[in-house]
């Protein structure tokens, strides 16, 4: 029962997509955080036909071991209808996971501050638990323009701390 290399890459290849299409999903639903990190280790199950060691390879080492463990920090731009605004980002991975994040808001708009205190109240039960690869976050706590400025410095960070 031992697959050829490019079967097995093919295999890795579908598990990845089916786990991207789901945090994809579940990413946009505010409230459904809890659903979409219990679908997430569900859904290899049916890749499991071929070898252990094959199903479990591309989930764990693609995504975990692709960053360094370790502290980050980022800032990222966006525009808005006070101008352009800038939210700072840290963010500790623990495990190939983000273990623990804090935004700063640095808008000078006094509306656009509220925004971006609003989302970084709210941003941590959406993005903490996940690996860096499994975010795409849209909206949080009604602000949909923050998250902008958020995902630029998270592509930063993924830039710093790729191995």
């Amino acid at each position: 029962m031992n697959l050829p290399a490019h079967k097995k890459m093919l295999s890795a290849a579908a598990a990845a997509s089916v786990l991207l299409m789901t945090a994809a999903c579940g990413s946009s639903e505010s409230d459904g955080d809890s659903t979409s990190t219990s679908s997430t280790p569900s859904s290899p199950a049916p890749t499991t036909d071929a070898p252990a060691d094959t199903a479990e390879t591309p989930d764990a080492g693609n995504e975990e071991a692709g960053y360094a463990d370790g502290s980050y920090e980022a800032e990222g731009t966006y525009v808005n209808p006070g101008g352009q605004s800038t939210v700072k980002v840290d963010l500790t991975l623990s495990g190939g996971k983000i273990s623990d994040v804090t935004v700063t808001p640095e808008a000078t708009d006094p509306k656009s501050k509220q925004f971006q205190t609003k989302f970084a109240g709210g941003v941590a039960k959406e993005v903490v638990g996940k690996s860096l690869d499994d975010l795409d976050v849209q909206k949080v706590a009604g602000s949909s323009l923050t998250s902008k400025g958020f995902n630029e410095a998270i592509e930063s960070i993924k830039g710093e701390a790729g191995v």
